[in-house]
């Protein structure tokens, strides 16, 4: 399996051995749109894989802050009380770029930059820029991928 993620038709295709599309989801990528640099809040382009898995058995839902389980569940009443924050939720996919100098090492390194796919909102837009450098996906989606692919999986994001 791999998994191939178009900015600019903002859709994650889950992709087999026989070069097949087994599933393809909506996703969100940074709104201040692509590029390497750590503090552009931009999504990394170019070759990675997934360094690790979070969340395992946590409930849908469940809030991540520096990639640890808050105890806290998302709900709307929730949101209001924390307006500016930026939820992660459900489970987390941590990657890590594969080219020197491109999205890997320095001050371009992908997992320095914490750059995750992570579930959202049920309310969160897909289909259109709007994370701040992560892929974020719709929870149900999130967990049907999570559970498809282990730690290693290769993932090439494109323009």
């Amino acid at each position: 399996m791999r998994i191939h993620i178009s900015i600019a038709r903002q859709q994650l295709n889950l992709i087999n051995d026989e070069n097949k599309i087994v599933r393809s989801y909506l996703i969100s990528s940074a709104r201040n749109g692509n590029g390497q640099q750590r503090g552009s809040f931009c999504t990394p382009l170019g070759k990675h894989i997934i360094r690790a898995k979070i969340g395992d058995k946590q409930p849908i839902n469940t809030v991540f802050v520096k990639r640890r389980p808050t105890g806290e569940i998302y709900t709307p009443e929730l949101a209001a009380r924390y307006p500016g924050r930026d939820w992660i939720l459900t489970r987390i996919m941590w990657l890590s770029g594969c080219e020197i100098g491109f999205n890997r090492l320095g001050l371009v390194d992908t997992m320095r930059r914490y750059i995750y796919i992570h579930g959202s909102p049920d309310s969160a837009e897909m289909g259109r820029p709007g994370s701040i450098g992560c892929i974020r996906m719709h929870n149900g989606d999130l967990l049907d991928l999570f559970n498809r692919v282990i730690v290693g999986t290769p993932i090439e994001i494109n323009q």
